[in-house]
């Protein structure tokens, strides 16, 4: 199918993005790396005023390790971020997320910020955002704003980036002293996780003594398993973890299609909770 007519900006500068937002109105849409804006301008699902194209703007590309954290451009492509050094030292489990994204030739062109932006219910690098506790600096007409993890992703498909802003940044606190690990279930290769879970754990004593897990796909947003979380505090066993990540279906509304229906991604968010934490607490 063809787009309906729609003009087309390039910027260079978040400047120049923000005056075309500006001037384009609610139904000016930006444009990372394309990967899934096009599907659905193709589909017409939506019929953008106009396109602002970001993938010339050198100021929000590229990967900074700041001491405590790693802080990677919003037009940063998948490639870059899973093979950068500092990533797979201090945030291996981003790194294999995003390595899980769909295949090579989607990796080389898409972008994190892209694909954060997008907010898609069955993305892999949300909940490891949620599960890291990252923060989403935002460029708009007022200057910048820096968002939680906790307060970015609203919806399928909506975060707290408004119409006439634009991502920038991404600060992921690094993982040092943490074990951590992605679990997605997928019926084939390259597909959309069914169910995905990013946990971190940090250890003590051969306990844990913290857990941050974040789940993707098990309704409109990544959730937080802050129940899983508190009740993971002292585990030490298989056993304790198991018992651990029962909770991890508890208040979640995930969805029915023609990969699962609900029992199933019920049944899948405490299976892969319980293997994603013993991995990640090196118990498996």
């Amino acid at each position: 199918m063809i787009p309906v007519a729609f003009d087309y900006m390039k910027a260079t500068t978040v400047e120049d993005a923000l005056a075309a937002l500006a001037e384009g109105g609610e139904d000016a849409k930006i444009m990372g790396g394309g990967q899934s804006l096009l599907p659905v301008l193709r589909l017409r699902l939506n019929a953008p005023s106009v396109v602002v194209d970001c993938s010339s703007i050198d100021e929000i590309k590229g990967i900074k390790d700041e001491g405590d954290k790693i802080v990677i451009g919003a037009g940063t492509t998948h490639h870059a971020v899973m093979n950068n050094p500092s990533v797979k030292s201090s945030l291996k489990i981003l790194a294999d997320a995003t390595a899980s994204v769909a295949d090579p030739q989607i990796r080389h062109r898409g972008t994190l910020g892209g694909a954060l932006a997008h907010s898609d219910p069955r993305a892999d690098q949300p909940p490891v955002a949620l599960a890291l506790d990252a923060e989403f600096t935002i460029a708009g007409p007022g200057g910048t704003r820096t968002v939680p993890a906790v307060d970015f992703f609203q919806g399928p498909f909506e975060t707290a980036v408004g119409p006439d802003e634009i991502l920038v940044s991404t600060a992921f606190p690094k993982l040092d002293g943490w074990g951590a690990h992605y679990e997605k279930f997928q019926r084939t290769a390259q597909a959309w996780s069914i169910v995905g879970v990013a946990a971190t754990v940090r250890m003590e004593g051969g306990s844990i003594a913290e857990a941050k897990i974040g789940l993707t796909n098990v309704g409109g947003t990544p959730i937080r398993a802050s129940a899983v979380e508190a009740a993971l505090v002292g585990a030490s066993s298989l056993a304790d973890i198991e018992a651990a990540a029962a909770l991890a279906s508890d208040g979640l509304e995930p969805f029915a299609d023609d990969d699962a229906d609900v029992e199933f991604r019920l049944h899948l968010a405490r299976v892969l909770t319980a293997r994603a934490v013993a991995r990640a607490a090196g118990l498996s």
